[in-house]
């Protein structure tokens, strides 16, 4: 009896700290478009080996998540052409669409993509990775979506929120 009363006060506790997270997922909504709530519809998606000397070609303040997006076209060339040299650029519109990543951080892992959920206009991606102990040394394992920009604010990498400013 004393184990399940412990029990349900850790859970008890584990769930007050959980809820009591400051940062809330809670982004600023912008004039042009309401947040959305709900699954975002993949449209494309790509999985394979990105080169590490070519991690500078993410965004700088995604270059150590394992978590980002790419909402410009220039941007995104540069890192496609490091991603699949040889084949052609995708066309995407990025006035309507978003390119989001996911990749290895620790280990060297296939990773994919499967799902965004997106919450008060905060997308959270999902991704199935394998599990290895092999360390990661020329190549991380990358997946890329694209998914419609509307309603995604920002995105949750990690414990952090990144906002996606867009220039349009």
């Amino acid at each position: 009896m004393k184990k399940i009363a412990l029990l349900l006060t850790a859970l008890t506790l584990v769930m007050l700290v959980g809820c009591g997270r400051s940062n809330t997922g809670v982004v600023k909504q912008s004039s042009h478009s309401q947040p959305l709530n709900g699954e975002a519809e993949i449209l494309q998606s790509w999985q394979g080996d990105y080169p590490v000397a070519q991690l500078k070609l993410l965004p700088d303040d995604q270059r150590e998540q394992g978590i980002g997006f790419i909402h410009e076209a220039k941007a995104f060339e540069t890192v496609w052409k490091a991603f699949k040299p040889g084949e052609a650029v995708p066309e995407i519109d990025f006035k309507a669409n978003l390119v989001l990543f996911a990749r290895n951080t620790q280990f060297y892992n296939r990773i994919s993509i499967g799902k965004v959920n997106v919450k008060n206009g905060v997308a959270e991606v999902l991704a199935m990775e394998t599990r290895s102990a092999m360390p990661i040394e020329d190549k991380v394992a990358m997946s890329l979506v694209v998914v419609p920009q509307k309603g995604i604010q920002a995105i949750q990498t990690g414990d952090k929120i990144i906002p996606i400013n867009k220039k349009h």
